[in-house]
């Protein structure tokens, strides 16, 4: 009888915490200057986080190599579980437009732009690279902080960057 009661209670535990949904992000909104990431379900704000973006963070991405984080409406569009940081989700860059710009400017727009984590085999230096922009025009997140926008993030998602 003792081991039935300690079972229904483990299982009603199980089935309870199964009932709970996880906030799903339906919308990302990133804040350059501020270097801060928000999701959104709706309009609640489910989680913030700090962020690290391109060496050359102030202004829009205008070529391949300018070290520039892209400012504008993107979609989250796929993914990446192997990728060469920890964990990635690619942003729709570059759009119609930043190609027609770069190609009135005679340069490649560049492209490959993610949410990812940190480099594969970085161990605990993250909060150190974390203080400063440190990528080629990504946003990058703490290993832990990638994988909880992971599971929050179902793609497709719209995603805002802003200056």
């Amino acid at each position: 009888m003792r081991l039935l009661a300690i079972l229904l209670l483990s299982t009603a535990a199980i089935t309870a915490s199964a009932w709970v949904p996880a906030k799903k992000a339906t919308f990302v909104y990133v804040d350059k200057s501020a270097r801060e990431l928000f999701l959104f379900n709706g309009t609640q704000l489910i989680a913030k986080y700090k962020v690290a973006l391109g060496r050359s963070p102030v202004g829009h991405k205008q070529r391949e190599g300018d070290k520039r984080t892209p400012e504008g409406a993107y979609v989250l569009d796929y993914k990446n579980p192997n990728s060469q940081y920890h964990r990635s989700i690619h942003i729709s860059y570059p759009s119609r437009r930043d190609q027609a710009l770069a190609r009135r400017k005679g340069v490649p727009p560049g492209g490959a732009i993610m949410i990812h984590g940190q480099p594969n085999g970085f161990g605990r230096g993250a909060p150190i690279l974390q203080q400063s922009d440190w990528t080629d025009g990504c946003i990058a997140l703490t290993d832990e902080q990638m994988d909880a926008v992971w599971d929050m993030v179902d793609v497709p998602v719209r995603i805002l960057i802003a200056p």
